[in-house]
């Protein structure tokens, strides 16, 4: 069974930073691409960003130059988030497009980490 653990998420004062790590395990074949979303109460959840295998990385607008998203290793992703203002305050979830063996492929969830950005 496939998994998806988060850690780092907290609560920092405006302009600080935070960095979010995710560690998938189970019976992984392959690892497409993994990232991080998030959802803030009464919105719906929006991508924050997202990293290939190949190392390609894509981030929503209202991130790119704060957060930088990268992998260690195939089966983890951190998300550093500098620079944070109130509204990336949010339930923030890894997301990872992968197959397991003798399977099928598909999105696997985190169970979601708390950011909270308030002085």
């Amino acid at each position: 069974q496939v998994q998806l653990v988060e850690s780092g998420g907290g609560l920092v004062q405006p302009g600080g930073s935070l960095r979010l790590s995710c560690a998938a395990s189970g019976s992984i074949s392959s690892i497409n691409a993994m990232g991080w979303y998030r959802q803030a109460p009464g919105k719906e959840r929006e991508l924050v960003a997202v990293i290939t295998s190949g190392g390609s990385t894509s981030y929503a607008d209202s991130v790119k130059g704060r957060f930088t998203i990268s992998r260690d290793n195939a089966k983890t992703v951190d998300l550093q988030m500098n620079s944070l203002k109130p509204e990336d305050t949010a339930v923030y979830y890894c997301n990872a497009d992968l197959r397991e063996y003798y399977s099928v492929r598909r999105a696997y969830w985190g169970q979601g980490t708390q950011v909270t950005v308030s002085s």
